[in-house]
Protein backbone atom coordinates (compact mmCIF):
# COMPACT_ATOMS: atom_id res chain seq x y z
CA UNK A 1 0.00 0.00 0.00
CA UNK A 2 2.91 2.42 0.93
CA UNK A 3 4.79 1.67 -2.58
CA UNK A 4 1.47 2.35 -4.55
CA UNK A 5 1.20 5.71 -2.57
CA UNK A 6 4.47 6.70 -3.29
CA UNK A 7 3.93 5.82 -7.51
CA UNK A 8 0.37 7.76 -7.46
CA UNK A 9 2.32 11.06 -5.56
CA UNK A 10 4.96 10.39 -8.44
CA UNK A 11 2.37 10.14 -11.13
CA UNK A 12 0.74 13.07 -10.24
CA UNK A 13 3.73 15.23 -10.36
CA UNK A 14 4.62 14.61 -14.01
CA UNK A 15 0.44 14.50 -15.13
CA UNK A 16 0.95 17.81 -16.39
CA UNK A 17 3.58 17.46 -18.65
CA UNK A 18 3.14 13.83 -19.71
CA UNK A 19 0.44 12.78 -22.64
CA UNK A 20 -2.92 11.27 -21.37
CA UNK A 21 -1.70 8.14 -23.37
CA UNK A 22 1.55 7.93 -21.70
CA UNK A 23 -0.73 7.71 -18.06
CA UNK A 24 -1.65 4.25 -16.67
CA UNK A 25 -5.56 3.09 -17.03
CA UNK A 26 -7.96 3.51 -14.41
CA UNK A 27 -8.96 -0.77 -14.90
CA UNK A 28 -5.47 -1.39 -13.96
CA UNK A 29 -6.57 -1.04 -10.44
CA UNK A 30 -9.43 -3.20 -9.23
CA UNK A 31 -12.40 -2.15 -7.71
CA UNK A 32 -13.69 -1.69 -4.52
CA UNK A 33 -17.26 -1.52 -4.86
CA UNK A 34 -19.67 -1.87 -7.26
CA UNK A 35 -22.78 0.15 -8.30
CA UNK A 36 -25.54 -1.23 -7.81
CA UNK A 37 -27.82 -1.58 -10.44
CA UNK A 38 -31.58 0.51 -10.97
CA UNK A 39 -34.58 -1.75 -10.35
CA UNK A 40 -38.21 -1.18 -10.61
CA UNK A 41 -39.17 -1.58 -7.15
CA UNK A 42 -39.83 -0.06 -4.08
CA UNK A 43 -37.66 2.59 -2.46
CA UNK A 44 -35.70 0.64 0.26
CA UNK A 45 -32.38 0.51 2.46
CA UNK A 46 -29.49 -0.45 0.28
CA UNK A 47 -31.16 -0.53 -3.13
CA UNK A 48 -31.03 1.70 -6.26
CA UNK A 49 -34.80 1.96 -7.78
CA UNK A 50 -36.49 3.95 -10.89
CA UNK A 51 -38.57 6.82 -9.73
CA UNK A 52 -40.56 9.92 -10.96
CA UNK A 53 -40.94 12.85 -9.50
CA UNK A 54 -44.42 14.34 -8.52
CA UNK A 55 -45.51 16.62 -11.56
CA UNK A 56 -43.86 14.66 -14.31
CA UNK A 57 -46.33 11.20 -13.55
CA UNK A 58 -47.13 11.21 -17.26
CA UNK A 59 -44.10 11.53 -18.92
CA UNK A 60 -41.27 8.68 -19.54
CA UNK A 61 -38.90 11.22 -17.13
CA UNK A 62 -37.25 9.36 -14.16
CA UNK A 63 -34.58 9.54 -11.87
CA UNK A 64 -32.38 6.88 -10.46
CA UNK A 65 -32.88 6.90 -6.10
CA UNK A 66 -30.67 5.09 -3.91
CA UNK A 67 -31.47 4.43 0.02
CA UNK A 68 -28.22 4.23 1.96
CA UNK A 69 -27.93 0.59 3.19
CA UNK A 70 -27.96 2.49 7.00
CA UNK A 71 -31.34 3.73 5.90
CA UNK A 72 -34.15 4.48 8.60
CA UNK A 73 -37.28 6.12 8.56
CA UNK A 74 -37.23 9.34 11.13
CA UNK A 75 -33.55 9.96 10.19
CA UNK A 76 -32.31 12.91 8.21
CA UNK A 77 -29.24 12.51 5.60
CA UNK A 78 -26.84 14.63 3.10
CA UNK A 79 -27.90 13.63 -0.34
CA UNK A 80 -25.22 13.26 -3.50
CA UNK A 81 -27.45 15.00 -6.02
CA UNK A 82 -25.88 13.79 -9.46
CA UNK A 83 -26.11 14.59 -13.39
CA UNK A 84 -24.49 12.55 -15.74
CA UNK A 85 -21.95 13.25 -18.53
CA UNK A 86 -23.31 12.83 -22.42
CA UNK A 87 -24.73 10.05 -23.94
CA UNK A 88 -23.31 8.10 -26.68
CA UNK A 89 -19.72 8.93 -25.65
CA UNK A 90 -16.73 6.47 -26.22
CA UNK A 91 -12.64 6.67 -26.44
CA UNK A 92 -9.78 4.30 -27.55
CA UNK A 93 -9.33 3.82 -24.03
CA UNK A 94 -12.47 2.08 -23.27
CA UNK A 95 -14.69 4.80 -21.15
CA UNK A 96 -18.32 5.62 -22.40
CA UNK A 97 -21.32 7.87 -21.43
CA UNK A 98 -24.58 6.44 -21.33
CA UNK A 99 -26.02 9.76 -20.35
CA UNK A 100 -29.10 8.65 -18.32
CA UNK A 101 -29.48 8.54 -14.62
CA UNK A 102 -28.58 4.97 -14.14
CA UNK A 103 -25.21 5.21 -15.97
CA UNK A 104 -23.68 7.51 -12.79
CA UNK A 105 -21.40 6.41 -10.46
CA UNK A 106 -19.96 9.03 -8.46
CA UNK A 107 -22.35 9.32 -5.45
CA UNK A 108 -22.07 5.23 -4.79
CA UNK A 109 -18.21 5.44 -5.02
CA UNK A 110 -18.14 9.22 -3.06
CA UNK A 111 -20.62 7.91 -0.12
CA UNK A 112 -19.65 3.99 -0.28
CA UNK A 113 -23.00 2.93 -0.12
CA UNK A 114 -23.90 4.42 3.61
CA UNK A 115 -24.60 7.59 5.40
CA UNK A 116 -26.12 9.18 2.10
CA UNK A 117 -29.07 9.58 -0.12
CA UNK A 118 -27.97 9.31 -3.80
CA UNK A 119 -30.25 10.61 -6.51
CA UNK A 120 -29.03 10.97 -10.30
CA UNK A 121 -31.32 13.24 -11.74
CA UNK A 122 -32.36 13.21 -15.93
CA UNK A 123 -32.18 16.50 -18.23
CA UNK A 124 -35.75 17.11 -19.44
CA UNK A 125 -36.19 16.81 -23.20
CA UNK A 126 -39.05 18.46 -24.21
CA UNK A 127 -40.45 17.60 -28.27
CA UNK A 128 -43.88 17.42 -29.44
CA UNK A 129 -45.72 17.70 -26.27
CA UNK A 130 -43.77 14.56 -25.08
CA UNK A 131 -40.78 14.40 -22.29
CA UNK A 132 -38.15 12.40 -22.37
CA UNK A 133 -34.38 11.86 -20.91
CA UNK A 134 -32.46 14.19 -22.65
CA UNK A 135 -28.97 11.98 -23.32
CA UNK A 136 -27.08 15.09 -24.67
CA UNK A 137 -27.27 18.41 -23.11
CA UNK A 138 -29.52 19.79 -21.74
CA UNK A 139 -32.95 19.00 -23.05
CA UNK A 140 -35.28 21.91 -21.63
CA UNK A 141 -33.31 23.90 -18.35
CA UNK A 142 -36.77 24.78 -16.95
CA UNK A 143 -38.26 21.76 -17.08
CA UNK A 144 -34.64 19.82 -16.11
CA UNK A 145 -34.37 22.31 -13.41
CA UNK A 146 -38.07 21.82 -12.54
CA UNK A 147 -37.47 18.04 -12.22
CA UNK A 148 -34.61 18.84 -10.07
CA UNK A 149 -36.46 20.82 -7.62
CA UNK A 150 -39.45 18.53 -7.26
CA UNK A 151 -37.60 15.89 -7.12
CA UNK A 152 -35.54 17.22 -3.65
CA UNK A 153 -38.76 18.38 -2.49
CA UNK A 154 -40.00 14.24 -2.43
CA UNK A 155 -37.17 13.29 -0.69
CA UNK A 156 -37.07 15.62 2.00
CA UNK A 157 -40.69 15.30 2.76
CA UNK A 158 -40.81 11.18 2.18
CA UNK A 159 -36.75 9.77 3.04
CA UNK A 160 -35.30 12.19 5.17
CA UNK A 161 -33.21 14.15 2.78
CA UNK A 162 -31.59 17.28 4.61
CA UNK A 163 -31.90 20.35 2.42
CA UNK A 164 -29.37 21.64 4.43
CA UNK A 165 -26.85 18.96 2.73
CA UNK A 166 -27.39 19.03 -0.26
CA UNK A 167 -24.18 18.25 -2.55
CA UNK A 168 -24.52 18.64 -6.14
CA UNK A 169 -21.93 16.77 -8.43
CA UNK A 170 -21.44 15.82 -11.67
CA UNK A 171 -19.05 14.24 -14.59
CA UNK A 172 -18.51 15.63 -17.55
CA UNK A 173 -21.85 17.12 -19.10
CA UNK A 174 -22.78 16.66 -15.47
CA UNK A 175 -19.68 18.54 -14.04
CA UNK A 176 -20.35 21.71 -16.48
CA UNK A 177 -24.43 21.32 -14.97
CA UNK A 178 -22.97 22.27 -11.62
CA UNK A 179 -22.61 25.83 -12.74
CA UNK A 180 -24.77 26.08 -15.86
CA UNK A 181 -27.74 24.43 -14.07
CA UNK A 182 -27.29 24.74 -10.49
CA UNK A 183 -26.07 27.96 -10.17
CA UNK A 184 -28.50 28.95 -13.11
CA UNK A 185 -30.77 31.18 -10.98
CA UNK A 186 -31.12 33.09 -7.69
CA UNK A 187 -33.59 30.59 -7.30
CA UNK A 188 -32.10 27.25 -7.88
CA UNK A 189 -28.29 28.63 -7.02
CA UNK A 190 -28.66 28.95 -2.77
CA UNK A 191 -30.01 25.41 -2.73
CA UNK A 192 -26.33 23.84 -2.14
CA UNK A 193 -24.10 23.39 0.09
CA UNK A 194 -21.09 22.28 -1.70
CA UNK A 195 -20.52 20.41 -5.47
CA UNK A 196 -18.07 18.25 -6.68
CA UNK A 197 -17.10 18.84 -10.43
CA UNK A 198 -15.12 16.19 -12.36
CA UNK A 199 -13.69 16.04 -15.93
CA UNK A 200 -15.00 20.08 -16.88
CA UNK A 201 -16.17 23.17 -16.04
CA UNK A 202 -18.39 25.73 -16.98
CA UNK A 203 -16.61 28.29 -19.10
CA UNK A 204 -13.38 26.81 -19.28
CA UNK A 205 -14.35 25.80 -22.95
CA UNK A 206 -15.51 28.12 -25.50
CA UNK A 207 -18.03 26.84 -28.58
CA UNK A 208 -19.82 23.80 -26.59
CA UNK A 209 -22.83 23.88 -29.28
CA UNK A 210 -25.68 24.80 -26.58
CA UNK A 211 -26.98 28.26 -25.75
CA UNK A 212 -25.47 30.49 -22.83
CA UNK A 213 -22.19 28.50 -23.39
CA UNK A 214 -20.06 32.10 -23.55
CA UNK A 215 -18.29 32.86 -20.94
CA UNK A 216 -19.86 35.94 -20.56
CA UNK A 217 -22.85 34.41 -19.22
CA UNK A 218 -20.70 31.75 -17.26
CA UNK A 219 -19.14 34.19 -15.16
CA UNK A 220 -22.69 35.51 -14.05
CA UNK A 221 -23.16 31.64 -13.29
CA UNK A 222 -20.26 31.75 -10.99
CA UNK A 223 -20.15 34.65 -9.15
CA UNK A 224 -23.63 32.85 -7.90
CA UNK A 225 -21.93 30.75 -6.14
CA UNK A 226 -21.19 33.13 -3.04
CA UNK A 227 -17.50 30.96 -1.89
CA UNK A 228 -19.05 27.74 -0.91
CA UNK A 229 -16.89 24.98 -1.73
CA UNK A 230 -16.56 23.44 -4.72
CA UNK A 231 -13.96 19.76 -5.25
CA UNK A 232 -12.64 20.31 -9.04
CA UNK A 233 -11.28 17.09 -10.99
CA UNK A 234 -10.25 15.86 -13.84
CA UNK A 235 -7.96 13.09 -15.65
CA UNK A 236 -4.56 14.27 -15.94
CA UNK A 237 -4.46 18.11 -15.07
CA UNK A 238 -6.95 20.78 -13.60
CA UNK A 239 -4.35 23.63 -14.52
CA UNK A 240 -6.57 24.46 -17.81
CA UNK A 241 -9.63 25.00 -15.33
CA UNK A 242 -7.43 26.71 -12.45
CA UNK A 243 -6.20 29.54 -14.89
CA UNK A 244 -9.63 30.03 -15.83
CA UNK A 245 -10.92 30.56 -12.06
CA UNK A 246 -7.88 32.83 -11.63
CA UNK A 247 -8.99 35.28 -14.81
CA UNK A 248 -12.36 35.26 -13.59
CA UNK A 249 -11.48 37.15 -10.30
CA UNK A 250 -14.41 35.42 -8.18
CA UNK A 251 -13.25 34.22 -4.96
CA UNK A 252 -14.03 30.68 -4.37
CA UNK A 253 -13.03 28.20 -2.12
CA UNK A 254 -11.69 25.73 -4.48
CA UNK A 255 -10.28 22.43 -4.23
CA UNK A 256 -8.59 21.26 -7.66
CA UNK A 257 -7.17 17.59 -7.81
CA UNK A 258 -5.70 15.71 -10.75
CA UNK A 259 -5.79 12.31 -11.52
CA UNK A 260 -3.18 10.38 -12.65
CA UNK A 261 -4.98 7.74 -14.69
CA UNK A 262 -5.68 9.15 -18.23
CA UNK A 263 -9.77 7.91 -18.57
CA UNK A 264 -12.24 9.91 -19.25
CA UNK A 265 -14.90 8.45 -17.20
CA UNK A 266 -16.62 8.75 -13.01
CA UNK A 267 -16.01 5.20 -12.35
CA UNK A 268 -12.47 6.14 -10.51
CA UNK A 269 -15.05 6.38 -7.67
CA UNK A 270 -15.22 2.63 -7.34
CA UNK A 271 -11.80 2.41 -6.30
CA UNK A 272 -9.20 3.02 -3.73
CA UNK A 273 -6.99 5.67 -4.62
CA UNK A 274 -5.03 8.19 -3.10
CA UNK A 275 -7.61 11.08 -5.06
CA UNK A 276 -11.44 8.80 -3.27
CA UNK A 277 -9.76 9.05 -0.06
CA UNK A 278 -8.91 13.14 -0.38
CA UNK A 279 -12.59 13.68 -1.80
CA UNK A 280 -14.13 11.66 0.92
CA UNK A 281 -11.81 13.50 3.95
CA UNK A 282 -12.82 16.80 2.21
CA UNK A 283 -16.65 15.99 2.00
CA UNK A 284 -16.81 15.00 5.69
CA UNK A 285 -14.85 18.50 6.94
CA UNK A 286 -17.65 20.20 4.26
CA UNK A 287 -19.98 18.76 6.39
CA UNK A 288 -18.96 19.20 9.92
CA UNK A 289 -18.88 23.05 9.41
CA UNK A 290 -21.58 25.16 10.64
Amino acid sequence: MRRNSFLHAFLLAIAVAVPAVELPDIRTVPPDLRTPPMVSAAPAAGQRVRQTAPGFEDTQVYHALYLPGNWQPGRKFPVLVEYAGNGGYSNKFGDISLGVPEGSHLGYGISGGSNFLWVCLPYVAVSNGQKTVATKWWGDVGESLRYATNTLRLLAEQFGGDTNALILCGFSRGAIACNYLGLRDDTVAPLWRAFIVHSHYDGVRAGWPYADADRTSALARLKRLNNRPQFISMEVSTAETEKYLAQTGVPGRFTFQPLAFRNHTDEWVLRDVPERRKLRAWLAEVLAER
